[in-house]
């Protein structure tokens, strides 16, 4: 099967800044991939080369199969990104936005593109805002309307860098249930976030850059389980015993916490703790979480 998007030894500097430093890495069709890191990492770099805006110094990079820079034309087509910065055209009302889109890459004003864009319009809460002037929107609305410029040519592999940023919670989840259903019908998801639980359960994959290199690169629960754990946390007034303390691993005045295998451990840790003599006035049980594994690959 042929990748969705392949780079290999991709490499891009800026003076003496490596913004990307030999990144290898292969999306398969249908995938909900995420490309973690923090800023700087070179995220938007590596998507800036996907997309043509900046040209890798080495290294090459493949949509759909199609080389970014010798089948350029066929790539473009492949792809639909939602860039992280807001630009639009101010002179333009949204549906007048996104019928231009679409004859940038060729396509005709039918009937069917005319559907395509209400279906957009619908599942991404703009239809009352078909005819508004794009200066007219909020920062959330204009953001939305990046997206459907994204798919409006129906592109087989979709590149969302922030999607998100400065949207509210009722949209934002309204966007990802209509990304999900196309991602559902075979498209490919490329997405970068700071939103880290979305990534945790959006994506089944995810790389993590750092500097310009890729530290991680596994399924979502490989790295869950490689570098997180699940923790027993106990509120108790009085002192733990010397056996229970030294088996804590972390105490924060009250709440002290225990490393569990799995959630079949919660009730033998508990009955471990009553028969030491320690009586916990409240509980928590804590599941691997991804931002625990973001923060240990960063500093590691």
């Amino acid at each position: 099967m042929t990748a969705a998007i392949e780079a290999l030894g991709v490499e891009k500097r800026y003076g003496s800044l490596a913004a990307l430093d030999g990144v290898s890495l292969e999306v398969r069709e249908g995938e909900f991939f995420a490309l973690l890191g923090p800023n700087g990492a070179g995220k938007t770099t590596l998507i800036s080369a996907l997309a043509g805006l900046t040209r890798a110094d080495h290294g090459t990079l493949k949509v759909m199969g199609h080389d970014v820079v010798t089948d350029y034309r066929a790539a473009r087509r492949a792809l639909g990104i939602v860039p992280q910065e807001i630009v639009f055209d101010p002179f333009f009302s949204v549906v007048e936005t996104l019928r231009f889109q679409a004859g940038y890459f060729g396509l005709p004003r039918t009937r069917a593109l005319d559907a395509w864009i209400d279906e957009l319009l619908a599942n991404l809460a703009l239809t009352d805002k078909a005819d508004a002037n794009m200066r007219q929107l909020s920062g959330g609305m204009k953001r939305r309307v990046l997206v459907a410029q994204a798919l409006v040519h129906k592109p087989p592999v979709i590149v969302l860098d922030e999607p998100t940023a400065g949207v509210d919670v009722e949209l934002r989840q309204t966007l990802w249930q209509f990304v999900r259903r196309l991602n559902a019908e075979g498209r490919t998801i490329l997405l970068t976030t700071h939103y880290l639980e979305e990534a945790q359960q959006l994506c089944t994959r995810i790389a993590m850059l750092k500097q310009g290199r890729v530290v991680a690169l596994d399924t979502t629960q490989h790295l869950l389980t490689a570098f997180s754990e699940r923790v027993l946390r106990v509120e108790v007034a009085a002192t733990l015993p010397a056996p229970v303390a030294r088996e804590a691993r972390k105490s924060e005045g009250h709440w002290h916490t225990f490393a569990l295998h799995d959630t079949t451990e919660v009730e033998s840790r508990l009955r471990w703790l009553r028969e030491a003599g320690v009586t916990p006035s409240a509980i928590e049980v804590s599941e691997p979480d991804l931002e625990d594994v973001f923060v240990k690959l960063m500093h590691r």
